[in-house]
Parts: C-alpha cells; sequence; structure tokens
C-alpha cells in the first residue's frame, strides 16, 4: 500500500463519490478508481458498496477508515513536529510547564534580570523530546523509586484554601471530613494538580461538589476569595495567601503533599545555557520553598 494510495482511499471515504474526490485530488477519475479497486484488491476486501447514484463505505471501508485517518494525522504533522524540533538548536529555552505556571514565570523574571539575552518559550503537553526543561507534578510515589540525573524533585504540601471568615480565622489546621459537603473551587480537570486532588478525595471517601472550575490560578484565588467555596491550594508555587482575604489552612489528614518533577533533554547542540537555568531553578525553587514555608508557620 503506498501512502498516496490511502490518502485517495480516506478523501472518498468522506464524500462517498468518486467523481467529487477526484476534483478535490486534482486527478482523472479513472486513476481515482483503479487506485480505489488496487487497494480492494490488495486487501481482499470490498472497501465500498453501491448506494444509489453514489458509493458508501463497507463494513471493512469503515474500519479502516479508524485505523487509517489518526496514522494518516499523525504523518501530516511530521514536518511541524520536525520544524520544532530543528527550532531547539537555538537560543531559546522551550519550557514544557505542567505545573507551577505562576513560580516559574516568577523564575524567569528574576533570571532575565542577570540574562537578557536568553529567550523562553512556554509549551503545555508538547510531545516527548520537543522542549529543554518540564515542569510537572505528581503524588510522592512509592520508597524506592529515584529521580534521574536529568532532573530534580521538590515536595510541596497541599493546603485547604478557605475565606478568610470568623468560622475559620481562628483555625490552625483542618480535616477533610469537616469539609467534604462544602462547595469547591477548583482548576480544570486538565491540569495535573486538579488529577492529584481528585485522587487524594477519593482517597478521602468523597467526591468534591466543585461549583467552579478554570485553568486559571488566579481566578480559582478570587472565588474562594469571594466566599463562593473552598479549594486546595499548593503551598508555595501559586503565590503568598498571609495577609489576603483567603487563609492557607494545613490539612490534617495524611498524604496531601506533591511533588514538583523539573526535567531537562540534552536537545541541542550546546546545552550550556539549558543546564544553567535548570541550575538556576533548582535553587529558585529551593529558596522559594523555604520562603514560603516560613510564611506559612510564623
Amino acid at each position: 500500500m503506498e501512502l498516496a494510495q490511502l490518502r485517495y482511499f480516506l478523501d472518498v471515504a468522506e464524500t462517498e463519490h468518486v467523481t467529487r474526490s477526484a476534483e478535490r485530488l486534482h486527478i482523472a477519475q479513472p486513476s481515482l478508481t483503479r487506485s480505489i479497486h488496487n487497494l480492494e484488491e490488495e486487501l481482499g476486501v470490498p472497501l465500498f458498496v453501491p448506494r444509489g447514484r453514489n458509493i458508501a463505505l463497507s463494513e471493512y471501508g469503515r474500519y479502516l477508515v479508524k485505523k487509517l485517518a489518526p496514522l494518516v494525522a499523525e504523518l501530516d504533522g511530521l514536518p511541524e513536529l520536525m520544524r520544532n524540533i530543528a527550532n531547539l538548536k537555538n537560543e531559546t529555552i522551550h519550557l514544557n510547564v505542567l505545573a507551577a505556571s505562576t513560580f516559574l514565570t516568577g523564575a524567569i523574571v528574576e533570571y532575565k534580570r542577570t540574562h537578557p539575552d536568553i529567550k523562553f518559550e512556554f509549551l503545555q503537553n508538547t510531545p516527548e523530546d520537543v522542549y529543554d526543561i518540564q515542569v510537572a507534578t505528581r503524588l510522592i510515589p512509592p520508597q524506592g523509586d529515584h529521580p534521574a540525573e536529568n532532573c530534580f524533585i521538590c515536595h510541596e504540601k497541599i493546603f485547604l484554601a478557605v475565606p478568610n471568615t470568623e468560622r475559620f480565622r481562628s483555625r490552625t489546621g483542618i480535616r477533610l471530613s469537616e469539609v467534604m459537603h462544602e462547595n469547591f473551587i477548583s482548576l480544570s480537570d486538565a491540569r495535573q494538580f486538579r488529577n492529584i486532588c481528585d485522587k487524594l478525595c477519593q482517597h478521602m471517601g468523597f467526591k468534591p461538589n466543585i461549583v467552579f472550575e478554570s485553568d486559571s490560578p488566579t481566578a480559582v484565588r478570587n472565588m474562594i476569595a469571594s466566599n463562593i467555596g473552598i479549594g486546595f491550594w499548593p503551598e508555595f508555587t501559586w503565590g503568598e495567601l498571609t495577609g489576603s482575604q483567603i487563609l492557607p489552612l494545613p490539612i490534617e489528614d495524611e498524604g496531601f503533599v506533591r511533588e514538583l518533577v523539573v526535567t531537562h533533554r540534552m536537545n541541542k547542540t550546546d546545552n550550556r545555557s539549558v543546564l544553567e537555568f535548570f541550575r538556576f531553578l533548582e535553587d529558585f525553587y529551593r529558596r522559594g520553598q523555604r520562603h514560603e514555608i516560613s510564611l506559612f508557620h510564623d
């Protein structure tokens, strides 16, 4: 089977009309008909059946479309993917940001003060290998899981962010059994932190009643401050809550800790700028972690 032959089949499968597909593909109708017949002979099954003056996919044709369409789409995306890989060789540091975007932005601002010529590009959910540094999050894995040489890991407690009201103002900690029936404000379910919190709540035996969700931690913060609900808040990477309209209460139940995993890849011809920023990030995260912990426990 040739790639062009498979593309011709997918087009005819979409139009269910050989003449119309021939016009779209800019080939002669007899050539297109012959290509489809050759493909059917090679596979040994009919891909189309007559339907009035037109044709329709047979059960074999429908199955082939289901299997073939994603593969061809992936092939069509290869040129852009290869261009992205080629772009890794320039002076831009490509960051695949799956978690802690607010804190990472702060790191870049500080780094640019002494490295004004370095450029950064934020990516999200990029294919493997098409980034220089990735920031992700996960629950703490079982003991014995050691980090790879190209990554560093920070632990971060998960607090319960509640409105600064009389009900919570005197509290120094809280158990989720006290608030499991409350309304929750949350990140959208496409975010890794949301998935972690959902799993922890499931382990506690309940599913949060989420009344508002957003991709933005700022939006989550504003809704909690407006007394619309409560929500989970990473200890330091989303910024400081002390002195605001929100109280960060330590969760007294076990397990409310996540890992931040920062990984670098050796994709460039010269990786010195990537490695330098990676080392800076490690120091920045450690400093930020210590600073925010002291704020929460003053």
